[in-house]
């Protein structure tokens, strides 16, 4: 799966649009129908807008969860659909548990309904969350696992000093043994990581230090990254998928006729990052 996101990134961009679908984001004339046909009727919609341009499609499994069995029958069927037209998912759970839980975990989300071409994972109760996952990554499939986070909070811990470093870093090292072992004809590891776009003072560090590494990058425009911050994570504008959502999603609140123009403002919106980013390398 890490050899084609690679490609669909040389191919299309770096641009992963994130599903953080809400009933409120929807047009009020794509209200129809129960709520897991609405949710999954507006992300088949921006799909359909964009997935010539987009090299991963990332659902934020909160949301879906927050309706219950309405929402999770959307997650469902946007990964189902997602796969049917040969398009990446990432699934945004952000596990981190540990031995028989976290075996379900993967099994859950690595196969049947949920299943999905690539998670995220939370490691800070260390590798025994992370290791249960890996005979998946022996078979293709990919993780994504938390280093470096785009939130202000993220000082509160990942940032604390030990042997002379901040402790992300001493946490990146461990993943990056175990990473070896996954590494692809593209050169990247199915064990990647999720490093947050707003941390530019040490970009440049993180890239050369994890450089067989994959990255998904948050915290772009909404949090405060920009394209210059960003492209700092890029190999040459590859290595990394940069996330937006609401940017995206949400993009025809803007303009009086974004509800007639729903498809093509969420195009718009893509094809600007797409020029802000690419255009910046």
């Amino acid at each position: 799966m890490m050899d084609q996101l690679v490609r669909e990134v040389r191919n299309k961009s770096c641009v992963c649009v994130g599903l953080d679908s809400h009933l409120d984001y929807v047009p009020p004339s794509m209200k129809k129908g129960n709520p897991s046909e609405i949710l999954f009727n507006y992300n088949k919609a921006i799909i359909d807008a964009t997935a010539d341009l987009v090299a991963v499609f990332k659902l934020q499994i909160a949301y879906y969860e927050a309706l219950g069995l309405e929402g999770l029958k959307a997650y469902k069927d946007t990964l189902i659909y997602l796969k049917q037209q040969g398009l990446l998912s990432i699934g945004d759970i952000k596990r981190g548990d540990i031995a028989a839980t976290a075996k379900e975990y993967a099994r859950a989300h690595f196969q049947g309904d949920f299943e999905a071409d690539f998670i995220t994972l939370s490691p800070y109760m260390g590798l025994d969350s992370t290791t249960p996952y890996l005979p998946y990554l022996e078979k293709g499939k990919g993780v994504f696992v938390l280093l470096r986070t785009s939130n202000p909070g993220s000082r509160d811990l990942q940032s604390l000093e030990y042997n002379g470093e901040s402790l992300f870093y001493h946490l990146g090292d461990l993943l990056k043994n175990l990473s070896r072992d996954y590494i692809g004809t593209e050169g990247y590891s199915n064990l990647s990581l999720v490093v947050g776009g707003t941390h530019k003072d040490e970009a440049q560090k993180i890239r050369t230090r994890y450089n067989d590494q994959f990255f998904l990058i948050p915290g772009y425009g909404a949090q405060g990254g920009t394209a210059s911050d960003v492209k700092l994570y890029l190999n040459q504008g590859n290595g990394g998928v940069v996330n937006s959502s609401r940017g995206i999603i949400t993009a025809y609140k803007n303009f009086e006729d974004g509800e007639e123009r729903f498809s093509h403002y969420t195009r718009e919106a893509v094809k600007q990052m797409v020029r802000d980013i690419h255009g910046s390398l």
